[in-house]
């Protein structure tokens, strides 16, 4: 009732036609906020190991429980979004990564370390969720450029605190580290919540237009689907397997850079690249994290202009040669460089081009919903990484990991064109002609 009320009263309220760009930014400071939880993380694992003596392993466990309820949760936290607005479940989520990250100062056994990783991850794929969610609703004309942009914000949010972090760490210890940054970050997703807004509650008719018009480049449908009549549909379970395969694939060929650098002996060759000598593994690294931010906005707004399945072969495609490339010239440091960023380049945008073709097909009136159900490809992903370690020992190298990698990067750039855009389009004209767009599965 009182939900009701309130959002009446939002409703009364006029909004500027720019009010989506604000709503934007604000998303992408709460995603900033939590990508810490994630990209921050390394930072604490040997602190931890030398105070405790646990294994490293053992403590890589609480990431595991995190990337896991950080994306397995998240089409439930988007029904909430959808049913509720951002607002309540923003909220909450800061206050769960808040209290994850206190709790991890002063976790002296690894029962409270996974715990802490759990209420983490629930609160990171909640905030995750609704940011990405919210800038489906807010920007049906440009989805790929605002799921981008607000994905960047986790790939690339932690980039600005690392340094903060690596210095309180060294100068007071990880458990202050975890206390200070825990309570900071979730003050200000928590304060960033108070302002977010649901685009179905803003008066303003531009804002409407604006938030209801599509792209002139993209197919998008006129029909909402529920999460339960998206799971019905085999072009659903189609992007799902790509998101697999070129997440898996992606997180293959990066995960064995340092055994590659060492096996062809250039893990400490200097490279000097526009202005920037380090050694060739470290210049790889650092690249990741700028290529792994600028990669989701460009190729989102390139999707946004000339259609979803046609960047996807680009960019699918790019990677799978750039894995390629990387397996055959990597010998050489400076290449070695360039082409790890080809392949981190072709590989991030994911987070942006699948977020943005799902609502295209499914609708904005469930994006939270419906994304979060894609997402969970993310953690299907990462269960599906070790393979590449047990390829490894199969055939005694790494060179298998990165043909395989190729491969499914190939076959998804392949299943973007043949497959998922005449799939597409025959369940958006059939939803248009009012009737069933596909048989259920």
């Amino acid at each position: 009732m009182h939900t009701d009320a309130a959002a009446e009263a939002l409703s009364k309220i006029t909004r500027p036609a720019s009010y989506r760009w604000m709503q934007l930014v604000m998303g992408i400071v709460c995603m900033a906020m939590i990508a810490n939880l994630q990209y921050g993380w390394t930072l604490f694992v040997n602190p931890i190991a030398d105070k405790y003596g646990w294994s490293k392993a053992a403590i890589q466990v609480a990431f595991t429980i995190f990337v896991l309820t950080e994306t397995w949760l998240v089409p439930i936290e988007g029904y909430l979004v959808d049913r509720f607005g951002p607002r309540p479940v923003v909220m909450i989520g800061g206050l769960l990564c808040g209290i994850g990250w206190v709790l991890n100062s002063f976790a002296d056994s690894l029962v409270t370390l996974y715990f802490a990783a759990a209420i983490s991850g629930i609160g990171a794929g909640a905030v995750y969720g609704t940011c990405v969610g919210n800038a489906l609703k807010w920007f049906s004309d440009r989805r790929g450029l605002a799921a981008g942009l607000t994905a960047a914000g986790f790939g690339a949010g932690s980039a600005l605190t690392i340094l903060p972090i690596t210095a309180i760490i060294k100068s007071s210890g990880y458990e202050s580290a975890f206390l200070y940054f825990g309570i900071g970050q979730g003050l200000i997703v928590f304060l960033m919540s108070l302002f977010l807004t649901d685009p179905r509650h803003v008066k303003s008719t531009a804002l409407r237009q604006k938030a209801a018009q599509g792209s002139t480049h993209v197919q998008q449908t006129r029909r909402d689907y529920r999460p339960i009549e998206v799971l019905r549909r085999p072009v659903f379970w189609v992007m799902y397997v790509m998101f697999v395969m070129v997440a898996a694939g992606g997180l293959m060929a990066t995960a064995q850079l340092a055994p590659i650098a060492k096996d062809f002996k250039i893990m400490d060759v200097p490279v000097s690249l526009i202005g920037i000598t380090l050694p060739a593994l470290t210049f790889a690294l650092a690249i990741d994290r700028v290529l792994n931010g600028l990669t989701r906005p460009f190729f989102g707004w390139v999707s946004d202009n000339i259609g979803r399945e046609s960047t996807m072969l680009i960019a699918f495609g790019l990677e799978s040669v750039g894995i390629l490339a990387l397996y055959q010239f990597g010998s050489d440091p400076v290449a070695f460089v360039i082409l790890t960023g080809l392949v981190f380049f072709a590989w991030g945008e994911i987070y942006s081009l699948f977020p943005s073709t799902c609502a295209d097909t499914f609708g904005s009136k469930y994006a939270a919903a419906n994304a979060g159900l894609l997402y969970t490809a993310k953690g299907t992903a990462s269960l599906v990484v070790p393979l590449s370690s047990l390829l490894t020992a199969m055939t005694g190298n790494w060179h298998a990991v990165f043909i395989v990698a190729s491969i499914m990067n190939a076959v998804a750039a392949l299943m973007a064109w043949f497959v998922l855009r005449p799939m597409r389009r025959t369940q958006i004209q059939s939803a248009h002609m009012g009737v069933a767009a596909e048989p259920a599965v």
